[in-house]
């Protein structure tokens, strides 16, 4: 296979990406040596950017508010699939926990992964009195 080499800086990443960018128009046919060429720098871009970009998975709040705001969603929907305008304004403040219920019911009705939604987050203080 010719021309292909490690990804050990930014500069060879965009080489890489350069590389295989010419695939998406004309993609090469499975079981040919292009297809494994894009196969292989493809892989070595993933790699090299979940090392040096990686990003993280939002907590699971984060990513309701995203689900919401991407499916045209409002916290009354929320407050629906819960059952109570106070449980989802607690959950979406990070003043509440999801439950097991809540978390098979977002599986269920609007498609979040559960696995997502079990990650552990912070939730805010609760204020305090001052006396």
């Amino acid at each position: 296979m010719e021309n292909i080499r490690a990804i050990r800086t930014d500069d060879d990443l965009a080489w890489a990406i350069a590389e295989v960018a010419r695939y998406f128009d004309s993609q090469p046919a499975l079981g040919t040596a292009e297809a494994d060429r894009f196969d292989i720098l493809s892989t070595l871009i993933e790699a090299y950017e979940d090392k040096h970009y990686a990003i993280e998975a939002p907590d699971p709040v984060e990513l309701i508010k995203a689900h919401m705001e991407m499916s045209g969603r409002t916290q009354v929907d929320l407050s629906a699939l819960f059952d109570s305008r106070s449980r989802a304004s607690e959950v979406l403040n990070k003043r509440r926990a999801l439950t097991v219920d809540m978390i098979r019911k977002l599986h269920k009705e609007w498609g979040i992964p559960a696995d997502c939604l079990v990650e552990p987050y912070h939730l805010v203080e609760p204020e305090r009195i001052h006396a």
